[in-house]
């Protein structure tokens, strides 16, 4: 009977203070300042990892492969339409893409829809991303490189093509320090700092 008791005043305790925080929104602002980067839940491996070279499509049809990119860092984002958080994070996708100097990172958006070549141009066209350009890899070849059972992932590849760091969930792409993250893969950021 205590150790309930005891349970129920610790609840009706933590419920108190939560009203609390949602009445008064000087405490909700800390509480937001007190809240991490989404930033902090991409993993950056210890050493570069060597991927192998798997085919997929870009905007016009023609395979492609991250040879292609060699020389600058690339940002690979594993979506699909049929994914809410892939879908949150487009659009702050598409203003890093902006935001990113094209002479050192390139953004590879890839949608594994099955369809993925007739659905998802209207789809962007339909969020206002029409200028958004996708990759496609509706047979998910992408599988034998990087994990396909969790999306949205990104997966970050160095300048020589390697694997430098990877998240397996959504990030807010619209994080002051995005483009300053990226810069740590870029051997041309590091000489201009």
């Amino acid at each position: 009977m205590k150790k309930w008791l005891a349970i129920l005043l610790s609840n009706l305790l933590l419920l108190s203070v939560a009203n609390m925080v949602s009445a008064y929104p000087g405490m909700q602002a800390q509480s937001k300042q007190a809240t991490q980067s989404t930033l902090e839940r991409i993993s950056v491996l210890p050493q570069p990892f060597p991927i192998a070279l798997v085919d997929f499509t870009d905007a016009s049809g023609q395979q492609v492969n991250f040879e292609r990119y060699k020389g600058k860092v690339v940002v690979i984002n594993l979506w699909a339409t049929w994914c809410p958080p892939c879908v949150r994070e487009l659009p702050a996708l598409h203003r890093l893409n902006q935001a990113l100097d094209s002479e050192q990172y390139v953004l590879l958006p890839i949608s594994i829809d099955a369809d993925a070549d007739k659905i998802v141009k209207p789809f962007l066209a339909d969020l206002g991303l029409s200028a958004f350009d996708s990759y496609f890899d509706p047979q998910q070849q992408l599988r034998d490189v990087f994990p396909l059972d969790t999306i949205p992932a990104t997966f970050i590849l160095n300048e020589q093509g390697e694997l430098v760091a990877y998240v397996r969930s959504y990030i807010d792409w619209d994080d002051e320090n995005a483009i300053s993250f990226l810069a740590q893969f870029s051997k041309s950021s590091k000489k201009a700092q």
